[in-house]
C-alpha cells in the first residue's frame, strides 16, 4: 500500500505528462499500483479487515432488543442475551449500535417576532439566602425574557406557589412596560401541568389578554433563551457575591440586570436595551384596571387574634375577635380588613413558621381581657307592684 504522498505525486506527474511506465520506475512501484492510484478518487487508507469478535454472535439479538426498546440499559440487554464476557466491552458495542435504533428528534432554529412571546422560568440560585429568623434557604427567582429583544427581567419570590408566581409575573411585566402576546412555560406546578392551568392562571391571562403556553415534554429548544440566561446568572452574576436578605439579593440583581441588558447579544448582534422599544411596541398594552392578585382568604378571627398565611402567623386588632375578616397579601405586605377597615398591616416574612406581633394589638388585648375579668353588677328588679293593677285587671276597681 502506497502512502498518501506517493498517491498525490503519481497523479501530479501523470497530469504533467510523465509516462506511467517512467513514474513507476522512478518511484520503484509496479505499473498496476500506478493504475490503481490514477483510478482512485480518494487517498489510500488502511482498513483492518473485519474479523468476528466475541460480540458478533450476540449482535443480531442486541439489535432486535434495541429496535423495540432503544433506551434499554446495556446491563439489562446483557442479561437478556445471556452475555457472560466483559461488561465494559459489551457496553462499548451497545453504545456503537444504539444510535442506529434511537428515534431522531431534530431541533429547528426558531425565530421570534417582536412582541410575540416571553419565555418564563424559575431559577434557583445555588446559594442559601438568610431570612428573618436566621435560617438560610434556597429561594426561587422568577425570570422572564422577551424572546425577540432578549431583554431580561427577574425577581426573587418567597415561594413557587401560584399566588406568588402571578404577583411576580405582574411586577416583571410592568417592568417590560407591555404584555407579551404569549407567556411560554414548561410544566411548572404553580402555573399548570398536563395541559391544565392552575387555578387563577387563566383569569390572570384573560385580564392581560395574553396566552399562557405550556410546552410539551422534551421540547427544551422552545425555552432555550431563558435557560441560557439562567446559566448566565450562575456564571456571571453569582460569583463573588454575598447576600444578607432576599431584598438585598433583588437589589443587587436589578443593578446587575441594568448592565446585562446593555451588553451585545451574540445571536442578535444588538443590545437588548436597544431592541426592547421595538419589542414593546408590538406587545399588548397594560390593562387599564388594577389586577386583583396575591393571597386572598376570609376567616373568622379566633380568640388568639392571629391569622395564618403561608405557614406564618400575623396578629390582628383584637376587637375583631369572632368576626369575619379578609386577608390579603402581596410579595411585601400582609393586610387584614374588617368591613373594609384595616385591622392589621404587617411586612410579609419569608421564613416559614414565624409569628409576627404588633405591640399595639397586645396592649389592646390586655385591656379587653381586664374588662372581661372585672365582675359585672347585675341590676335587681323591683318586685313590688301597685295593688290597684290587680283591681283593674279583675274589673273591681272602686269596690270597697
Amino acid at each position: 500500500m502506497i502512502s498518501v504522498e506517493d498517491w498525490a505525486l503519481i497523479r501530479r506527474l501523470v497530469a504533467d505528462g510523465v509516462p506511467q511506465r517512467q513514474v513507476a520506475r522512478q518511484l520503484g512501484i509496479g505499473r498496476s499500483t500506478v493504475d490503481r492510484a490514477l483510478a482512485s478518487e480518494r487517498p489510500p487508507k488502511y482498513e483492518r479487515p473485519v474479523q468476528p469478535t466475541s460480540f458478533s454472535p450476540f449482535e443480531a439479538r442486541v439489535r432486535a432488543l434495541l429496535a423495540e426498546h432503544p433506551s434499554m440499559p446495556a446491563t439489562v440487554i446483557a442479561e437478556r442475551v445471556e452475555w457472560s464476557g466483559s461488561i465494559t466491552w459489551f457496553r462499548e458495542n451497545v453504545r456503537r449500535l444504539r444510535p442506529e435504533h434511537r428515534p431522531v428528534d431534530p431541533a429547528d432554529r426558531l425565530t421570534w417576532a417582536a412582541g410575540d412571546a416571553a419565555q418564563c422560568d424559575l431559577w434557583f440560585p445555588p446559594r442559601k439566602i438568610p431570612l428573618e429568623d436566621g435560617t438560610r434557604v434556597l429561594l426561587p427567582v422568577l425570570v422572564i425574557v422577551a424572546a425577540h429583544s432578549r431583554f431580561v427581567t427577574a425577581r426573587m419570590i418567597p415561594t413557587r406557589k401560584t399566588e406568588d408566581l402571578l404577583l411576580g409575573h405582574w411586577e416583571l411585566i410592568q417592568q417590560l412596560g407591555a404584555v407579551p402576546r404569549r407567556l411560554i412555560w414548561d410544566n411548572e406546578s404553580g402555573i399548570g401541568q398536563r395541559g391544565r392551568l392552575a387555578q387563577g392562571v387563566a383569569a390572570f391571562a384573560g385580564t392581560l389578554a395574553t396566552k399562557v403556553m405550556q410546552l410539551k415534554p422534551y421540547d427544551p429548544e422552545s425555552k432555550g433563551i431563558v435557560e441560557r440566561r439562567n446559566g448566565w446568572f450562575e456564571t456571571s452574576f453569582m460569583p463573588g457575591r454575598t447576600f444578607t436578605s432576599p431584598a438585598d439579593f433583588n437589589a443587587q440583581l436589578q443593578d446587575w440586570l441594568e448592565k446585562a441588558n446593555a451588553r451585545v447579544v451574540r445571536t442578535t448582534k444588538a443590545r437588548p436595551v436597544d431592541l426592547i422599544g421595538h419589542d414593546r411596541a408590538r406587545m399588548l398594552p397594560l390593562p387599564p384596571i388594577p389586577l386583583q392578585l396575591g393571597w386572598r382568604e376570609r376567616v373568622r378571627l379566633g380568640r388568639d387574634y392571629y391569622v395564618r398565611l403561608d405557614a406564618s402567623d400575623y396578629s390582628v386588632e383584637p376587637a375583631a375577635i369572632g368576626r369575619i375578616v379578609d386577608i390579603t397579601a402581596d410579595l411585601d405586605r400582609v393586610r387584614v380588613r374588617l368591613d373594609g377597615r384595616v385591622v392589621a398591616d404587617h411586612a410579609r416574612v419569608w421564613a416559614r413558621g414565624s409569628t409576627i406581633t404588633d405591640p399595639a394589638h397586645v396592649e389592646a388585648a390586655k385591656r379587653l381581657r381586664q374588662q372581661f375579668q372585672q365582675p359585672r353588677t347585675t341590676p335587681v328588679d323591683d318586685l313590688s307592684r301597685d295593688l290597684a293593677d290587680y283591681d283593674r285587671a279583675f274589673g273591681i276597681e272602686g269596690v270597697a
